[in-house]
């Protein structure tokens, strides 16, 4: 019988070696590379938000490479529709003149998708991503097709640039597992991109991990322990979170239109795993729960007109929510 014990030691030091080959192309960001490896590990998908030129997407092919998963890229545009991702069926006819319809895969049918700029797309193509990131499949002319094991999804918007976007709907945000901001790189991060990436070789980072091995993290994942006090302070942060409940923490009751649902709850608790995971420690902690507060909940809150009016953020609630609870008295 495996001891758990050692098969968490073996998953991290696994985890580590992949986090130095994303580093060979990655200078800095190592929170969003951390962040976009706790919504993989959690089996889920994550929405990267930032201004272009940060390497979102140099981000995303590195992670096909390092964890050895089919990698496929979708521009998102305007004019782009469900079939353009889905797949569409076209009528073939055989050298005996016979007629059938033959099904075209979209690049959907990946293991790892990059969508990029996802909120220039109608809501009509953004939806043809719901049933996929939800259900791991997809319906195109009546029929299920299944996609592939492991399927995650990395998306990108700009937060700059509004103009001729669509906003993404409430239930599709919800699909995102965690919401990552990229920031800007400090200065001697940049100084060091300028020099890795304008000579005349790149470097590369090296496969790790194949698509088997990635589920078996994720499996491994869902079976580290929770302790009593982490599941609670989970709870108390979700449910303080909410204007309209008997727990509504006083900057919730002020400030938001609308709180967290039973998913964030739920992305909170796997995401507090695969993060202890990766930093190579045997269970989740309540500083798990504090690191991984604003990148689990932004996205399922919103902000009141006169909130906004005042020039609140979301994020800004959220630390005086979690300055309130005092986490460590929650069990």
């Amino acid at each position: 019988m495996t001891d758990p014990v050692q098969e968490i030691e073996e998953a991290g030091q696994t985890l580590a070696r992949a986090r130095a080959e994303i580093a060979k192309r990655i200078i800095g960001q190592s929170d969003v590379v951390e962040l976009a490896l706790t919504a993989i590990l959690s089996g889920g998908h994550a929405l990267l938000v930032g201004v272009p030129g940060l390497a979102k997407t140099r981000l995303v092919s590195t992670f096909g490479t390092v964890l050895g998963l089919d990698a496929n890229r979708i521009q998102f545009t305007p004019d782009l529709m469900p079939a353009d991702i889905l797949g569409s069926e076209v009528l073939e006819e055989g050298k005996d003149g016979s007629r059938l319809f033959k099904f075209i895969e979209g690049p959907i049918f990946t293991q790892l998708l990059l969508a990029d700029e996802i909120n220039r797309a109608s809501p009509r193509t953004q939806s043809a991503l719901l049933q996929a990131m939800q259900e791991g499949e997809v319906t195109v002319a009546g029929q299920h097709r299944a996609l592939a094991r492991p399927f995650h999804v990395l998306a990108t918007q700009n937060p700059i640039e509004q103009e001729g976007t669509y906003p993404l709907p409430e239930a599709q945000l919800d699909r995102f597992l965690l919401q990552i901001d990229v920031d800007y790189p400090s200065r001697d991060e940049e100084r060091d991109i300028l020099l890795a990436t304008t000579g005349i070789a790149d470097a590369e980072a090296e496969q790790v991990l194949d698509a088997a091995g990635l589920i078996a993290l994720q499996r491994l994942v869902r079976a580290m322990p929770v302790g009593e006090q982490v599941v609670e302070a989970i709870l108390t942060l979700v449910r303080a979170a909410r204007p309209e409940a008997a727990e509504a923490s006083e900057a919730a009751r002020g400030r938001l239109a609308w709180g967290p649902g039973p998913r964030a709850a739920q992305a909170l608790m796997l995401a507090v795993r695969a993060r202890a995971l990766i930093q190579g420690r045997l269970a989740p902690s309540l500083a798990d729960v504090e690191a991984l507060a604003v990148p689990a909940l932004t996205h399922r809150m919103a902000l009141t007109f006169a909130a906004r009016a005042e020039g609140a953020t979301i994020r800004g609630v959220i630390a005086e929510i979690m300055a309130g609870l005092r986490l460590e008295e929650a069990a």
